[in-house]
């Protein structure tokens, strides 16, 4: 898959994999090789938004080969979605804006976070406080402070293991950009979520496990949302390779779950099939979005897709 050079401008979607990147090393399913022999790679979750400021959104510890794929400039801001390990572990590269610089040129780059998410990071990166991060913690439906980019958390349900979890809303310029980060549900629907111009939401499976043990969001589960939302582009993103595929050997490994009711066509019985790619992801998801009616422009997301959300 060709790289699209970084602009200046927009939204870089930096890694849109799950957990433990796709794909995954050793893995032999149908996804993992099918991916590897296409040369399509998902690191872990990052994205980058250039605009009148350059705001990183999440940083997971794939983030220092990130930075030199994308020649990433010292952020003005970061924020994590959530204190899970493949949003944040990769905080520590960002010492390199500092370590790089001529003595006392350095400043301190705003770390936002809920207070939640904190507790998680100070344990991990405590030393990093005061040195490389300025610590701000933000609260869900109040705007981030000192920006000249209006960014609103709203509350996330990820689980029990992610309390601090939010989604962001960013706006800028005169574009708004929501930010789903991982969930399952939302606790309320604040107004600010409605009709953006992009939409970032994962699709960690196609169809919805029989049992949703991590608390992500399926496609299938998705499309309500992408129906309420009602953006004008949505982009899947933290894609996994969690999905049974019919009739693959490696269905029966730990990290595989079967479908609870596979997503069909309103007027089928036959399940979408599950994609192996970045086309057929493409495929599946635009068919089941002009099946199912949806406003939205659905696209699915890869590692170094740039783009201007207006």
């Amino acid at each position: 898959m060709e790289k699209t050079t970084v602009s200046r401008t927009g939204l870089t979607f930096m890694g849109t994999g799950g957990a433990w990147s796709v794909p995954e090393y050793g893995c032999p399913c149908k996804i993992c090789q099918t991916m590897e022999a296409r040369g399509q790679y998902r690191r872990r979750s990052a994205l980058l938004w250039q605009g009148s400021e350059t705001l990183l959104l999440d940083c997971g510890p794939d983030i220092c080969r990130q930075l030199w794929d994308y020649r990433v400039p010292k952020p003005d801001a970061v924020f994590l979605s959530h204190e899970h390990g493949d949003h944040f572990l990769g905080l520590d590269e960002l010492l390199s804006f500092r370590r790089c610089l001529p003595k006392k040129e350095f400043s301190l780059i705003p770390l936002y976070a809920t207070e939640e998410t904190f507790k998680a990071v100070e344990t991990r990166f405590g030393y990093l406080i005061g040195s490389v991060f300025e610590k701000r913690i933000i609260h869900p439906g109040e705007p981030a402070g000192g920006l000249k980019t209006t960014v609103i958390p709203f509350k996330t349900y990820h689980g029990d293991f992610a309390p601090g979890s939010v989604g962001l809303m960013v706006e800028d310029q005169g574009r708004r950009l929501c930010y789903t980060s991982d969930f399952s549900s939302l606790p309320d629907w604040p107004s600010f979520l409605f009709e953006p111009d992009t939409l970032v939401i994962q699709s960690y499976w196609l169809h919805e496990p029989v049992v949703n043990r991590p608390n992500h969001l399926s496609f299938q589960n998705a499309v309500p949302y992408i129906r309420k939302w009602k953006a004008k582009t949505v982009y899947l993103t933290h894609l996994s390779d969690q999905d049974c595929v019919p009739g693959d050997p490696a269905n029966d490994m730990m990290k595989k779950v079967p479908p609870k009711s596979p997503l069909t066509p309103p007027d089928s019985s036959v399940p979408y099939p599950v994609p192996t790619c970045q086309e057929e992801w493409e495929e599946v998801a635009g068919k089941a979005a002009r099946d199912y009616g949806l406003e939205s422009s659905v696209h699915v997301a890869f590692d170094g897709l740039n783009i201007d959300p207006t």
